[in-house]
């Protein structure tokens, strides 16, 4: 099993999960989410698609996944995970030259645009970050790396996780057991995953618009 695989099919496979870890499962729902949003060396886990597939799930009581738990379980990973990368950017912002292969680690083009996107959103970003994959790992790097005072950053932390996980658990309870939705998952992941990066388009092609315009 590939991770391209795993994302698009992540219905297919959470099925095998919950029939193999049982109650374990809330554990393993809880890392990933963390992983993607607490370590910045691992952007690419499908934080968005997960929530979706395993509230859907949550709505078939064969299944055995309570709504509410799998609920509380995101917004915690998604708080929890960001407050650590905050801490993971503080703490490379003073001791990351002493541990050059520390940054070789870090994607240096996702970083970069994280950063462009924090500069000109300002604190936003924490919110704003949650819906764009790979930007919402960077930001709270980049929140810390950046001493955002720690009081601001916790508010749009909470905020921002808060509005994430409540839309798409809402959408995946809602409409992820649709007959429609159910026959083409994958088209709704990537569905969700080129929606998600439209907000990163549309400020690429302003900046582009501004930089003509400029000449």
């Amino acid at each position: 099993m590939n991770l391209i695989d795993f994302i698009l099919h992540i219905d297919k496979h959470l099925v095998t999960i919950v029939n193999t870890f049982g109650n374990w499962t809330y554990l393993i729902l809880f890392l990933i989410v963390f992983i993607e949003t607490g370590l910045v060396i691992f952007p690419f886990l499908p934080g968005d698609s997960l929530i979706f597939a395993a509230c859907a799930m949550a709505a078939i009581p064969k299944y055995g996944l309570n709504f509410w738990t799998c609920y509380l379980i995101f917004i915690f990973a998604a708080v929890i995970g960001d407050t650590v990368n905050y801490e993971i950017g503080n703490w490379s912002e003073h001791n990351g030259a002493k541990y050059p292969w520390f940054n070789k680690l870090i994607n240096k083009d996702k970083r970069k645009a994280a950063e462009n996107f924090f500069a000109t959103h300002g604190g936003k970003t924490i919110v704003i970050g949650r819906f764009i994959p790979f930007i919402r790992t960077f930001v709270p790097f980049v929140s810390g790396a950046s001493k955002m005072h720690y009081r601001t950053f916790i508010i749009y932390n909470f905020i921002g996780g808060f509005l994430w996980v409540t839309l798409f658990a809402l959408v995946g309870y809602f409409f992820g057991n649709i007959p429609l939705v159910q026959n083409h998952f994958s088209f709704i992941v990537l569905g969700i995953i080129l929606i998600s990066v439209v907000p990163i388009f549309i400020i690429w092609l302003r900046k582009k618009i501004v930089q003509k315009k400029e000449l």
